[in-house]
């Protein structure tokens, strides 16, 4: 059985330099693989893109200390998927419930943006925890590129699969892709993902896991 995560992981030159760039300047950073966070029997699993410089990063917890945490985490605890509505530290206490948040690339890359050979390297990663997520009903990929990847993950052809906000596409066994824009900075201030966009689709995933 492959491993989900490895916290020693240094698969990708261009990411481990940078990390150990990073670690050399903020050295009370994480500045290593982040982890999952969450419930280990989760029937929605959240696949983001990457761990922020000052956020997952900084803390070793995904979207944890940006601003791109601040609507999910929100939006979770509203519907009852998160035992509270903020992500501060890794340490705070806060516990997710019935879900999991990972990332497609473990690994924080230079200005958010990991290369094409990044996202395949460490998708052996994705693909073992969504293999091994037994339970999970539902997988909501936060942006284009965590759609691929739960696509790759399951050995699916992205042209088969469009991505758009709101989109659904049947995985088989029971497993439904959700697809959500990223609640990055510039898409909640742009407005391209508002409040109450990103509820929807949470209430849809949260609905979609707990149907019969």
């Amino acid at each position: 059985m492959n491993p989900i995560f490895d916290a020693h992981c240094r698969r990708c030159p261009r990411l481990a330099a940078f990390l150990d760039a990073v670690h050399a300047e903020e050295p009370d950073y994480h500045c290593r693989p982040v982890p999952p966070f969450g419930d280990p029997l989760a029937r929605i699993v959240l696949v983001g893109l990457a761990p922020g410089m000052h956020g997952a990063n900084r803390t070793g917890r995904p979207f944890t200390g940006d601003h791109a945490g601040i609507l999910l985490y929100r939006t979770l605890h509203k519907f009852g998927l998160a035992s509270g509505p903020e992500s501060i530290t890794a340490d705070d206490g806060l516990k997710l419930q019935g879900a999991r948040i990972t990332n497609s690339v473990k690994c924080l890359p230079p200005a958010n943006k990991p290369l094409p050979v990044e996202v395949k390297e460490c998708n052996a990663y994705l693909r073992a925890e969504l293999q091994q997520s037994r339970s999970a009903r539902v997988i909501l990929a936060l942006g284009a590129i965590a759609h691929t990847a739960v696509l790759r993950a399951f050995d699916l052809a992205p042209a088969a699969f469009r991505f758009a906000h709101a989109a659904e596409h049947d995985l088989a066994a029971g497993r439904v892709l959700l697809d959500s824009y990223h609640c990055s900075r510039y898409n909640t201030q742009t407005r391209r993902l508002t409040t109450d966009m990103f509820e929807a689709v949470i209430r849809r995933a949260r609905d979609l896991a707990l149907a019969p």
